[in-house]
C-alpha cells in the first residue's frame, strides 16, 4: 500500500500565533513569572474534508496544540479518569487550543495524529517497547522513531473502486453478494462505544462480537436502504469474503497515521515491516 510521504514529525511551530498562550504568576509580592506556552500546528490526515460544515475542523488541514505539561500528566495518572476510560480524551481536549472542538467528534485518524504529537512533544520521538519476534518468539526491547510515521490520506481508495460521497461516507460493492454498501468514517464516539461493548462482553465472559460490532458502527445503508432492519440483516448474515472486503474498504478510505516500521530481531535476525505496538509505556517511557 502506497503512503503519502509527509511525516508526522514535520510540524509548524506556532510561537508567533495570535493570541499568545501565556502563563503568569499573579503573586504581586514575589518574582513575576511569565512565558509563552509552546504550541504547534499538527497536520490532520483528513485535511478537514470529512467533517460537517458546522464542525470547527471543517476544511482545516491542521490543528493547533499546546504542548503537554504536568497538568496533562496529572490527567493521565488519574485513577478515576482511567477507570472511566476518559483520561486520554481529557488530555486531548486539554492540549487543543480551540476549545470548540470535542475530542469525541474527531475522526480516528486525526485523533491518532494528535496522540502521536502529544507523546512526541512530551517525551520525545524515540519510543522503546517490548516486541515479541513472530519467528523465534523471543521478546526484546526495540526502539522505534515516531517521526518516521507517515500520513496516509486515503489515496489508495481507488484500488477497490470506492465512491467518495464527500460527506464522510463511501460506497463499495461487495464481491460475493454484489450488495452496494455505504459506510462511514468513525469518530472518537464510535471507537469508545466499540471498546465499551467488547469490554462488557469480556467481563460477562460471553462472545465479544468484535467484528459484527465494528460492522454495526460502519454501515450506513444497503442498496440505499438505510433502515435498521436492512443493516442488521447484513451485519448478521454477511459472508466472510464480503466482511473482509468491507473492512479493507474502510482501511483504504480512512485517512490515518501509518506507524509501520522496519523490525529486525536481535536474536534470530528475522526482519519484517510491522505496526509499531503501542503499549502501556507509550505515555510513560521512564516507567
Amino acid at each position: 500500500m502506497s503512503r503519502n510521504k509527509s511525516r508526522v514529525g514535520a510540524k509548524k511551530t506556532a510561537a508567533d500565533s495570535v493570541p499568545q498562550h501565556v502563563m503568569q504568576d499573579d503573586n504581586k509580592g514575589g518574582m513575576p513569572l511569565s512565558f509563552v506556552v509552546p504550541t504547534e500546528f499538527v497536520d490532520l490526515p483528513s485535511e478537514g474534508k470529512f467533517y460537517p460544515e458546522d464542525h470547527p475542523l471543517h476544511g482545516k488541514d491542521c490543528i493547533e496544540l499546546k504542548q503537554m505539561t504536568a497538568r496533562e500528566e496529572d490527567i493521565l495518572t488519574s485513577q478515576t479518569l482511567l477507570k472511566k476510560g476518559i483520561a486520554l480524551d481529557r488530555v486531548i481536549e486539554s492540549v487543543i487550543v480551540d476549545k470548540r472542538i470535542d475530542a469525541n467528534t474527531l475522526l480516528i485518524g486525526d485523533r491518532n495524529a494528535i496522540i502521536i504529537a502529544i507523546r512526541s512533544t512530551g517525551y520525545g520521538s524515540d519510543y522503546s517497547t517490548n516486541v515479541t519476534c513472530p519467528s523465534c518468539g523471543e521478546t526484546n526491547r526495540y526502539e522505534f522513531n515516531l517521526k518516521e510515521a507517515n500520513i496516509y490520506r486515503g489515496e489508495d481508495a481507488h484500488q477497490l473502486d470506492l465512491v467518495d460521497h464527500e460527506d464522510g461516507t463511501f460506497t463499495t460493492t461487495l464481491p460475493r453478494t454484489s450488495l452496494d454498501i455505504r459506510f462511514r468514517l468513525l469518530v472518537g464516539h464510535d471507537e469508545k462505544r466499540l471498546l465499551t461493548s467488547v469490554e462488557r462482553a469480556r467481563k460477562r465472559k460471553g462472545d465479544e462480537h468484535s467484528v459484527t460490532a465494528q460492522l454495526a458502527n460502519l454501515l450506513v445503508a444497503v442498496n440505499e436502504d438505510d433502515s435498521a432492519e436492512a443493516r442488521n440483516y447484513v451485519i448478521n448474515n454477511l459472508p466472510s469474503m464480503d466482511s473482509r472486503h468491507l473492512r479493507m474498504a474502510y482501511k483504504l478510505a480512512a485517512p490515518n497515521i501509518d506507524l509501520t516500521q522496519y523490525f529486525e530481531c536481535p536474536e534470530c535476525e528475522y526482519s519484517q515491516d510491522m505496526e509499531v505496538p503501542l503499549g502501556a509505556e507509550f505515555f510513560w517511557p521512564d516507567r
